[in-house]
């Protein structure tokens, strides 16, 4: 059923308490990387063109429940009043009286970034007394964060049970396009899965596998797929506790599941180290699989190229080391000339984009690791269930 919206409810005049995920990287006091933010701007936008008052709330770092000064939101507000070009306030902490001062002196299109949650260990418990503490701050709850909603954080799902809760634009959007990719998917329906290890993507790839038309396994993952097929797989990192669930998944999927034919291989796990292409079952003893070779990546393209839907979650290789990124390169230029509804999810996949130029040639580009990970294994997000939905 569909997310209700900020777009449903009357906002003006209204403060709304808006869960936003502004995590984002530091250097030198300054916001390295601000797509996190960025991706908040519409709904920051529509609320404040709208004359509700509006109050972010976002955790920053890992700070485990105790105010330290590299992990204050500073640089943020800074590069929120850059990218907004106006005024916001920033509060000196997210709950308590002066802050109910601060945001109960706004007027209707004013902004007020709370400081880290993360500060009160109260936060990541979900303890009911400091979401009440934090939805007085607001007279509704705009749940935007779609990078946190797979965690029952007090700023995530505790305040919904004080306020009426929506959701914001990021959230509609992510939730609409990967819902509709997994339950109504133009077909041929292709995933792609890599990553280091298939224990971080079992649930995926068995919630995908009777889903899709074609899924395609690469990375260090596929090692584990290779042995369980016989293939030596030399020094290459395996999951040796995961082979006969391999085993299981290649009988259950079949033709569905498609393996690295050839591969970069490697004496050691280093960029500047001696490397080859051999075929996948022709892997000498003392050498790593550190990358699809070009064969794969051409059935791979052609794969990704044919489907109508694709997501793609995880890299093919060790792709931060240019020796063996080509692989996970050739996949996001596939994904960027296909003409169908292209997804990526993942920090390591939206980081190759990047490295590629290629994140604005996808349909979309999750915001949420760990969310867009347990969302495609088809669990339930306790920041997405707390919303309201349309009848």
């Amino acid at each position: 059923m569909p997310l209700m919206t900020i777009r449903d409810i009357d906002v003006k005049g209204k403060r709304a308490l808006v869960r936003v995920d502004f995590n984002v990287p530091l250097e030198n006091g300054t916001v390295a990387d601000d797509n996190r933010i960025k991706a908040a701007l519409p709904t920051i936008q529509y609320l404040v063109e709208s004359g509700a008052i509006v109050v972010l709330a976002t955790h920053l770092g890992r700070p485990k429940g105790k105010r330290m000064e590299e992990f204050l939101l500073t640089p943020v507000a800074e590069r929120l009043r850059f990218l907004l070009d106006r005024p916001v306030a920033y509060a000196s902490d997210c709950i308590g009286d002066a802050v109910e001062g601060l945001v109960n002196s706004q007027k209707p299109g004013g902004i007020v970034l709370l400081e880290n949650v993360r500060f009160y260990a109260e936060e990541e418990k979900n303890d009911p007394e400091f979401a009440r503490k934090l939805a007085r701050l607001g007279d509704i709850f705009v749940n935007d964060a779609f990078g946190t909603a797979h965690r029952a954080h007090a700023s995530t799902r505790g305040v919904a049970d004080y306020l009426p809760a929506v959701a914001g634009f990021l959230m509609q959007e992510e939730v609409a396009i990967m819902g509709r990719a997994l339950a109504e998917p133009d077909r041929p329906f292709v995933a792609i899965i890599g990553g280091a290890k298939v224990s971080d993507k079992i649930m995926v790839i068995e919630n995908l596998l009777p889903k899709v038309d074609s899924l395609i396994i690469g990375g260090g993952m596929a090692n584990t797929f290779m042995r369980a097929k016989g293939y030596n797989i030399g020094k290459s990192l395996v999951e040796a506790d995961k082979v006969d669930l391999a085993k299981s998944l290649l009988t259950k999927g079949g033709e569905k599941i498609l393996l690295p034919s050839d591969v970069v291989i490697a004496r050691e796990f280093k960029p500047e180290a001696e490397n080859t292409v051999v075929s996948s079952d022709r892997i000498p003893d003392d050498w790593m699989v550190l990358d699809i070779g070009p064969e794969t990546a051409m059935g791979f393209t052609e794969a990704i190229k044919q489907a109508k839907t694709a997501i793609w979650n995880g890299p093919m290789g060790v792709f931060e080391m240019p020796a063996f990124a080509r692989g996970t390169l050739a996949v996001a230029q596939a994904m960027a000339d296909s003409e169908g509804c292209t997804i990526v999810g993942g920090g390591d996949s939206v980081a190759a984009l990047d490295m590629a130029h290629l994140a604005d040639k996808m349909t979309h580009v999750s915001t949420g690791g760990g969310a867009s990970l347990e969302f495609l294994e088809g669990r339930e997000l306790p920041g997405v269930a707390c919303l309201q939905t349309k009848d």
